[in-house]
């Protein structure tokens, strides 16, 4: 019978029909009173797309936009389940599929960055942490947001002859404008590049962003790693735009400044991935983290 898996993120929702492996893509996630049933649209529109028809086993799906509320998670995966004429709904954080994507073993600690920055630890025995993904105000640090808004805090200050002289400052964007914006944060986010392109360059001022960048990644993933019991080596997977981006110019200063126990190890795959295997597998460590409907 069908599986189903969903990675839906704030670019798009992608859907994977099992086992033929046909494909469907919706929009992606966004915030506001009427999200949840945006993202049912979604999820129809990428089912239909992938030519999904008649009952399905298991639908698993790694969301964005998973709900907070009290019993929340729980109706919307039946919502889900009735969409999809589906026996079971497995339904987690995006950073639950991230994990299983990129560590099959579904063991250690897995941080993804992009506008936003969310690390999961998980141990054998499933005890699990959450670190960060705390939002741009109070927390993401690392993020391509707190890159770029460190970029253009040089840019201010280099205009004001109150900081260095950076390459930054070349930029003909004016950092003010961006307070009008109604979408501030991806906007910020998108200076990130410039940051990396110009300390990739040689500009002291975006190297030493990058390299605060990373020891800010590496902080948390040492606090994710000191959660974990033992004493042995803990994978680490590093996965989402940013580091796609960036590559080693921000990977190597993480690995400078991690603890010896700490290995970087290339992600096996990604969140779609991560949620095939929840859609066909047993959920393992993952068990606390996922909201199961069955009808």
């Amino acid at each position: 019978m069908t599986r189903i898996a969903i990675d839906g993120g704030q670019s798009a929702l992608r859907l994977r029909v099992l086992p033929s492996r046909r494909t469907g893509r919706g929009p992606g996630y966004t915030h506001g009173p009427d999200a949840l049933r945006r993202m049912l649209a979604a999820i129809s529109d990428a089912a239909a797309e992938a030519g999904v028809s008649g009952p399905v086993e298991v639908v698993a799906l790694g969301l964005t936009g998973y709900p907070p509320a009290p019993g929340a998670a729980e109706a919307f995966a039946a919502e889900v389940g009735a969409l999809l004429d589906a026996d079971e709904v497995r339904l987690a954080q995006d950073m639950v599929t991230a994990h299983a994507g990129a560590l099959p073993d579904g063991y250690g600690v897995v941080v993804a960055a992009g506008t936003g920055l969310v690390c999961l630890a998980v141990d054998r025995d499933g005890t699990w942490r959450k670190l960060d993904g705390h939002g741009y105000l109070f927390g993401d640090a690392g993020s391509a947001f707190a890159i770029g808004r460190a970029g253009l805090v040089a840019v201010q200050r280099a205009r004001d002859g109150r900081g260095p002289v950076t390459k930054l400052a070349e930029t003909a964007l004016d950092p003010v404008t961006l307070y009008r914006s109604s979408t501030l944060v991806d906007d910020v986010a998108r200076f990130a590049p410039e940051v990396l392109r110009c300390a990739a360059e040689g500009d002291p001022v975006a190297h030493d962003l990058v390299v605060r960048a990373a020891g800010d990644i590496a902080e948390t993933v040492s606090a994710a790693v000191a959660q974990l019991a033992g004493e042995g080596p803990v994978p680490v997977a590093c996965v989402g735009g940013l580091f796609d981006g960036a590559g080693e110019q921000l990977l190597t200063p993480v690995r400078t400044a991690l603890p010896p126990r700490a290995q970087l190890t290339p992600a096996v795959g990604n969140s779609l991935d991560g949620a095939e295997r929840l859609a066909t597998g047993p959920v393992g460590t993952y068990a606390d983290l996922i909201v199961t409907h069955r009808r």
